[in-house]
């Protein structure tokens, strides 16, 4: 069910502490965190502690909860000096998403290309 922890959820562990992560900030709704494999000198997720399964889904199910994510990733943002940043949400398998609770990359500290690829 939307918004219950999933016991097979990797970010749903590390919300309840279960599974160590570099948490850089965390408020009653999310939690901010390094990427385990950076592929930038920042490179941060932030999710929501409630477990939706990509960005599609949370905006259906909670505007407020999805303008926190977006709150935040500003704030990582701004905690990490970055003048320019970038933040992506993977949509499913075929956009790169490998975990499937909604998470949104926060991305800086280096030239970003475009197209992303």
């Amino acid at each position: 069910m939307a918004g219950e922890p999933q016991d097979d959820c990797l970010f749903c562990k590390i919300v309840a502490g279960h599974i160590p992560a570099t948490i850089v900030r965390e408020t009653e709704t999310t939690v901010a965190f390094r990427d385990i494999n950076p592929q930038a000198p920042t490179h941060v997720l932030v999710i929501p502690k409630a477990h939706h399964r990509d960005a599609a889904a949370l905006a259906e199910a909670d505007p407020t909860l999805t303008a926190d994510v977006l709150r935040e990733t500003k704030a990582v943002a701004e905690e990490d000096k970055l003048e320019s940043y970038r933040v992506v949400f993977n949509t499913g398998p075929g956009a790169g998403q490998t975990v499937f609770h909604v998470h949104a990359h926060v991305l800086g500290g280096r030239g970003m290309q475009w197209p992303p690829g």
